[in-house]
């Protein structure tokens, strides 16, 4: 989807998010051309400092983002992970020793006191820092010994679109780069991902199915649980619904419970060991009588009550939450459309959130 001066986007609420998630085939194919070198020279000095162990820091969709980081370190390069609870450092002091440590603190602005606040006691403390961010010039940025900019331009939506899947490729690009790898797989995104911005009228049809919704369950397991967690995000930020996200594996141990045929289920179902993993509770689901949406592989969509049919042929497991969530995005702003309401500026939010 193109915005001109001409289209009704560009006259009608949510034109910015709208804007913003247009731009992301160009940011991707921007950190790909232009940023990707440098990621490769970080990763490298990084490594060559063996860190032991990765702490990971952020809030927000960064946080999801984060968590994408953690499976990929994980998985693909054995590294044990860790989400940080900043409290420790700034509301307790603690002192934890970090030798050997890396930290890596997401952020969009750079700008939250308690996300500079925690890397430079980490940096104290002998960590590794590295900070990824969409401003080099942010207070993040300056405290950290290493950083990545993701190259995504000015984001004024409320909702973060385009810094997310920025943020995940880039995470991608730096942990190959730990590899030895240049995440030469990643090529074909930019093309996939306009692609998906072309069905938006699909989109559209489905979120007639949500406008009056009161509650969403989302799920996946593996490498879309964060994509399951951004898109609970996006939807209760911009349309105020109740999202919850819950792994596949924690929602069979109570909250299936309150599905009924009533609240939709959405399933973001990965292609490769994460999707064969959420097999048994899409079957759960099923046989609950459960309204059930189905992002992912034709063949899972086909025995959903409805979904969207995303283009995983040749795509690495570990790649596909970059095209996951765009569709998610998307049922995000068509929803909240559809309600009235207006997703560039949702009540009580701001852009920078300076917590502490």
């Amino acid at each position: 989807m193109t915005v001109t001066p001409s289209s009704p986007y560009s006259e009608q609420p949510g034109r910015i998010m709208s804007r913003e998630m247009a731009e992301q085939p160009d940011v991707l194919r921007r950190i790909l051309d232009v940023g990707a070198p440098g990621i490769r020279r970080t990763a490298e000095e990084v490594a060559a400092k063996r860190p032991r162990f990765v702490l990971l820091t952020a809030r927000g969709t960064s946080d999801h983002a984060a968590l994408y980081a953690k499976y990929l370190l994980e998985v693909r390069l054995g590294l044990p992970c860790g989400l940080t609870s900043m409290s420790t450092t700034t509301a307790y002091s603690a002192k934890p020793d970090l030798r050997d440590v890396l930290v890596i603190t997401v952020s969009q602005s750079g700008g939250s006191p308690d996300l500079v606040a925690s890397t430079q006691a980490a940096r104290e403390a002998g960590a590794v820092t590295l900070a990824v961010t969409n401003n080099p010039d942010s207070p993040l940025a300056a405290v950290s010994e290493h950083h990545i900019d993701i190259l995504a331009g000015p984001e004024k939506a409320l909702p973060a679109t385009k810094t997310y899947t920025a943020s995940l490729l880039a995470l991608y690009l730096f942990v190959e780069g730990l590899r030895g790898s240049d995440g030469g797989q990643a090529s074909a995104l930019p093309g996939l991902a306009a692609d998906l911005l072309a069905r938006q009228e699909e989109i559209r049809t489905l979120a007639a199915r949500y406008r009056f919704a009161e509650r969403m369950v989302i799920t996946s397991r593996g490498y879309g649980y964060p994509t399951a967690k951004e898109a609970a995000l996006k939807l209760m930020e911009t349309s105020y619904i109740p999202a919850l996200a819950y792994s596949g594996a924690d929602l069979l141990h109570g909250p299936l419970a309150m599905v009924d045929n009533i609240s939709p289920v959405i399933a973001v179902v990965t292609d490769g060991r994460g999707g064969e993993a959420l097999q048994p509770v899409l079957d759960r689901l099923r046989g609950r009588g459960a309204d059930l949406v189905v992002i992912g592989p034709k063949a899972q969509v086909e025995q959903a009550s409805a979904g969207f049919v995303l283009p995983t042929e040749d795509v690495a497991e570990e790649l596909q939450p970059i095209l996951e969530i765009i569709p998610l995005q998307l049922l995000a702003y068509e929803v909240t459309i559809a309600r009235g309401q207006d997703p560039d500026a949702p009540r009580a939010l701001a852009k920078v959130t300076e917590t502490r």
